[in-house]
């Protein structure tokens, strides 16, 4: 790989980002509805399907998306969810669309000119596929993903991997992720972190504000 250029920074060399609500975001309004409709509360397949003993399996490459589709369906009807409606539910959320933030996108593409910028994600075995589908596979240097390094955030040697992916020292580095307890993590090794909450903000974050 060609190295990028790498200019002068606010204290760093190189990006790291997550991918799922800093860059893509799922359409969750149809699998509020199959909800609705099951008499359950909004949210109750998600916090049951990323539940440690069935998301983590996924995030790890353990299991498939379709092998884990059918956990969350047996465990929706261990909460009473008849069958068939279970499994509608289970594959809303396995299947639910995604877009990507163009803002957002069109922000790293100007870091990823500037310095190293790798995709850090706790993802499933699918996501090469659904950065190809949304037309980020070029977007980042390289993809750390859970699935297929099997370790996830905020476990240390995820950051660690994706530092010696850039080929800078894990202190060189800014990571971006929506959740603190990710972003608490990477500074523990010493990197900056951006907690994520909107463009604006991690543009001027990542010292592009004022950049053309």
């Amino acid at each position: 790989m060609t190295s990028p250029l790498r200019l002068p920074s606010a204290g760093f060399d190189a990006v790291l980002c997550d991918v799922d609500d800093v860059i893509r975001y799922y359409d969750t309004e149809p699998l509020a509805r199959l909800e609705r409709d099951a008499g359950l509360a909004a949210g109750t397949t998600a916090r049951l399907a990323f539940a440690p003993e069935r998301g983590r399996p996924l995030l790890l490459g353990r299991i498939s998306k379709p092998e884990w589709a059918v956990s969350v369906a047996e465990g929706l009807a261990g909460l009473g969810v008849p069958g068939e409606r279970a499994r509608a539910l289970a594959a809303g959320l396995a299947q639910a669309p995604f877009r990507a933030d163009a803002e957002v996108v069109g922000i790293l593409r100007r870091a990823r000119a500037r310095m190293p910028l790798v995709l850090v994600t706790n993802g499933t075995a699918e996501l090469d596929d659904d950065l190809a589908s949304l037309g980020l596979d070029g977007l980042a240097h390289h993809v750390v993903n859970s699935a297929r390094v099997g370790v996830a955030k905020p476990d240390a040697a995820i950051y660690r991997m994706a530092a010696e992916w850039t080929g800078v020292a894990p202190e060189r580095c800014v990571f971006v992720d929506d959740r603190q307890e990710n972003v608490a993590a990477a500074v523990a090794l010493g990197m900056r972190g951006h907690l994520y909450r909107e463009p604006s903000a991690l543009e001027e974050a990542l010292g592009l504000s004022s950049a053309p």
